[in-house]
């Protein structure tokens, strides 16, 4: 990101690039729906309406890092959904997003996102009926229907991933496949016809470039992996379940329960 000490020229700036030649090229070639989800106060944009899922106990990259890919996409707007208007918390409960609108007041989305989450809040989105049901209702007429780390249990529980092949995060990878008709593929995501899974929280970064090559073709994409610099190079080569060992995952899912509200 820009640092906010150092003056930049109008021309160099990430929103003019989003705006300039890139956003009118892939305006042009991306083919997406006219609909919109018009902001409060503002008229509806020409691109795909996003709607990301927030319930309680969510994890707070699994919404937010698709959200800040595909919100640069051209005429693009993403939208938090929740059972109610208002401040939905995360598994740590440290910090909270605001839901605009309420299932109630969607119907219709191009793309709609589920979020992974910690125990709690997997269980308690896998067992409210009144979600479940919006869900299904929502991916009957969506272009793509998505998920981040255990958001695939969402899905599956809902019913949208049998017979399907479809990954989730490594530590519910056997549960997925005992408790559901479905193929786990250890892959960061997974494409099966319009749904497409990823794996625990940053894969879902991963997945969001990849829909947004199939929204807004591969140069768009490429465009804002650029803009927001996603280049990852992390100290450590630990990312990978497959390679861990078992005191390092005892470790990670250890801390993950101590962090979670």
């Amino acid at each position: 990101m820009t640092n906010p000490t150092t003056p930049t020229a109008p021309s160099t700036t990430r929103r003019t690039l989003l705006r300039g030649t890139v956003a009118t090229a892939a305006l042009a070639t991306a083919g997406v729906t006219q609909s919109g989800v018009a902001r409060a106060g503002q008229p509806a944009r020409p691109g795909p309406d996003i709607g990301i899922l927030l319930y309680d106990g969510y994890s707070l990259l699994d919404p937010t890092g698709p959200a800040e890919v595909l919100s640069r996409l051209p005429g693009a707007t993403v939208t938090m959904i929740a059972e109610r208007r208002g401040p939905v918390r995360t598994d740590t409960g440290d910090v909270a997003i605001l839901a605009d609108r309420a299932i109630s007041e969607v119907d219709h989305l191009d793309v709609l996102l589920v979020p992974g989450a910690g125990n709690r809040g997997t269980t308690g989105a896998m067992h409210n009926d009144a979600l479940l049901a919006w869900i299904r209702r929502v991916h009957r007429h969506s272009r793509w229907t998505t998920s981040v780390c255990t958001g695939s249990l969402v899905l599956a529980a809902a019913g949208l991933l049998d017979g399907r092949k479809a990954t989730t995060y490594w530590a519910s990878a056997d549960y997925l496949e005992s408790e559901f008709p479905v193929t786990y593929l250890p892959e960061r995501y997974v494409r099966s016809g319009k749904i497409i899974t990823s794996a625990g929280v940053s894969a879902g970064i991963d997945m969001a470039l990849y829909l947004a090559s199939q929204i807004a073709g591969d140069t768009t994409a490429r465009a804002v992996q650029l803009a927001v610099e996603y280049d990852p190079q992390p100290p450590f080569d630990s990312g990978d379940a497959a390679e861990a060992d078992a005191e390092l995952k005892e470790l990670a899912l250890r801390l993950l329960a101590e962090s979670q509200a």
